[in-house]
């Protein structure tokens, strides 16, 4: 079997990949789109690009990258952040993916392309994508930010209505019609996840004596063929290999295991995941956009009208302000990687064709749009807030020099100097506001650059393999876990 060629053009492309990453990262742009294009320069449907890549030949790889993409969603869920802030997560998270969800359906339905390509097109649009989401709070240095755990917290909460959605569409898109079999499918879907976060939640400790080897090749070996298994077992039971990825990084991430296997895993991930998104575009047929340009403008302006609904009344719910509101709904407008994973499978699934092309362009703009939107969060906000600002001081302005001049003292000359004692005193507020947020920003890059170089030390030492013991001190302390503080999501997928 030769396979130069194929070698040599895949590398190639992950070649081209790295030059136009490198490009995309001055202008703020994630990888998902970049990888999306380099799939679509190589498509056989692209040929006036000289290369041609089948599908097939990287498909086995790709299936790895999905698979991984979701153990390490699972690794990464703060499952102490979940059931510490339950109520106020679901109130919070909740409206957030009820207001996206049920419009996002309408509007499928709208395009007449059928019930279960509805299901899949309000997937596409109710969830934000976590990885661009985390990586841009970092970047934009927002972690300090009053809002940003509220953010983070309806992350969580799309996570979890993520494993419960895909348990959902698994049975939708099994074709299944008879009432009872679609019953036991979804009975036996609820109780694979039931299960598995029962495990994930009280098991950590017996899980974690798995894993206890120094031997990092073997426990590599381990946690992979642990997700590609579960996937496995998660397709077999039809409720997809994604959720079975899923779960089996939730109870990996119950483990006291839980950094040393995402130490591991996350360079194996973006390497599997590049190729997950070039398999996409190699799928994509820049003549089918057409065909979709309209549905796709129609889901871009939803999308962004709904967040800015949504960003504020959830918001509101947690006491912020107009501007934290905008800040939330320009954050969580992104959206990516799991609006990929569902035209995978409703293309396995032989649903409508014009889903893959809705998806690829849906996730093309909305992964600049949303960067784009981030960034200019704050100017968005002096364009809705601050006149409005203006207005109330204008108007206790007005009010404060009636009281001691007298109604009759109000003329042309006047209103002018009231006008500007105005302006003047917004953007005094918003330089003192921009002067806080820099003296915070300084304080906790410092923190951040401690945590780094203490990270950075404790690697080259070396850290010891945990070992129970039994515990003397007349303080109870954890077996599983030792306490640790609030752990930030990953920045990249």
């Amino acid at each position: 079997m030769h396979l130069g060629g194929e070698l040599l053009t895949i590398g190639v492309l992950f070649v081209i990949a790295y030059v136009l990453g490198r490009l995309g990262k001055t202008i703020g742009l994630p990888a998902i789109p970049i990888y999306m294009i380099v799939g679509l320069l190589a498509s056989p449907h692209t040929p006036w690009i000289g290369l041609n890549v089948e599908s097939h030949t990287i498909e086995l790889i790709a299936t790895f990258g999905l698979i991984l993409l979701l153990f390490n969603l699972g690794l990464e869920f703060d499952q102490e952040e979940f059931y510490g802030n339950a109520g106020k997560l679901l109130v919070s998270g909740g409206t957030y993916v009820a207001i996206n969800m049920g419009v996002g359906f309408a509007f499928g339905f709208s395009l007449g392309w059928g019930t279960r390509e509805a299901l899949i097109i309000a997937g596409m649009t109710a969830t934000s994508s976590s990885a661009i989401v985390t990586k841009l709070l970092i970047e934009l240095r927002r972690l300090a930010n009053d809002e940003t755990p509220m953010i983070l917290g309806v992350t969580v909460i799309e996570d979890v209505f993520i494993a419960i959605y895909l348990a959902i569409v698994s049975v939708v898109l099994s074709g299944d019609t008879n009432i009872w079999a679609v019953v036991g499918k979804l009975g036996l879907a609820f109780g694979f996840l039931v299960v598995m976060f029962t495990l994930a939640r009280f098991a950590g400790k017996w899980v974690s004596r798995i894993f206890a080897t120094r031997d990092d090749e073997l426990f590599t070996v381990l946690f992979f063929g642990l997700a590609v298994m579960f996937g496995g077992i998660g397709d077999l039971l039809g409720v997809t290999d994604a959720i079975g990825a899923f779960v089996i990084g939730l109870l990996c991430g119950a483990t006291r295991y839980r950094d040393r296997i995402e130490q591991l895993a996350l360079p194996m991930r973006d390497v599997f995941a590049a190729f997950f998104f070039v398999n996409f575009g190699l799928g994509l047929d820049l003549s089918t956009f057409g065909e979709v340009l309209w549905p796709v403008l129609g889901a871009i302006g939803m999308t962004v009208g709904l967040n800015a609904v949504a960003g504020q009344l959830v918001a509101r719910m947690n006491g912020f302000n107009v501007q934290q509101g905008i800040n939330t709904a320009v954050i969580l407008v992104n959206r990516g990687e799991f609006a990929l994973i569902l035209a995978t499978l409703s293309a396995a699934a032989g649903l409508e064709a014009r889903i893959t092309a809705f998806a690829g362009l849906y996730v093309l703009v909305m992964a600049i749009l949303g960067p784009l939107l981030a960034v200019n969060s704050d100017r968005i906000g002096r364009l809705v807030v601050r006149p409005a600002r203006v207005a109330r001081l204008r108007s206790r302005l007005r009010a404060r020099l009636g009281r001691r001049l007298g109604a009759g003292a109000s003329s042309p000359a006047m209103e002018d100097v009231v006008d500007a004692a105005a302006v003047a005193g917004v953007a005094d507020q918003d330089a003192s506001a921009a002067a806080r947020r820099a003296e915070r920003d300084r304080q906790f890059a410092e923190e951040f650059a401690l945590v780094e170089a203490a990270g950075r030390e404790e690697r080259d030492n070396g850290s010891p393999e945990p070992v129970d013991e039994p515990v003397t001190a007349s303080v109870e302390i954890p077996a599983e876990r030792p306490e640790r503080p609030v752990r930030q999501r990953d920045p990249e997928y």
